[in-house]
């Protein structure tokens, strides 16, 4: 059976249009990848989560802030892994210098016996729409037409 997780896309309208945040994983093997790395804070749900609350526990636990704002529904989508992914969108603000995301501990390096600690995310940073493109996983890039959609009334990219 395919996992389920829940994020938010979090969103502001600046002068040159909308811009998204988006955060980076955690952990050596994403430590140097880039360009389709990008993600949105999202995880997988607690026995008895709705989906909404499961987004709004994943955001704060991977970025440090709680998401009190209003959520968009902007549907499910399925991952290159078969992760099936349900996304909200959320207008607000994030100071990425205030970023204090949760631990995950795994053996490094493999077959080590040593174990260390990582953030689940290292990094967030707020990208124009286009830019967004191409920085986000392949697989999430179409929540980047629905929330212009959603916002804008259609693409503008």
């Amino acid at each position: 059976m395919p996992q389920e997780s829940a994020g938010i896309l979090l969103y502001r309208k600046e002068r040159d249009g909308l811009h998204v945040l988006l955060a980076h994983p955690g952990g050596p093997f994403w430590h140097s990848r880039d360009d389709g790395a990008w993600s949105i804070p999202k995880g997988g749900p607690n026995p008895g989560e709705t989906p909404e609350e499961t987004a709004r526990r994943e955001f704060e636990d991977e970025l440090g802030m709680p998401a009190t704002g209003d959520l968009a529904p902007l549907g499910r989508l399925r991952q290159k892994g078969g992760k099936w992914v349900e996304a909200f969108a959320m207008e607000g603000d994030f100071d990425p210098a205030q970023l204090n995301s949760i631990m995950f501990r795994m053996e490094w390096p493999p077959r080590s016996g040593r174990f260390t600690e990582f953030p689940e995310v290292d990094r967030a940073q707020w990208f124009p729409l286009q830019r967004a493109h191409t920085k986000m996983l392949e697989s999430q890039r179409p929540l980047l037409d629905r929330l212009d959609t959603l916002v804008n009334g259609g693409p503008l990219i």
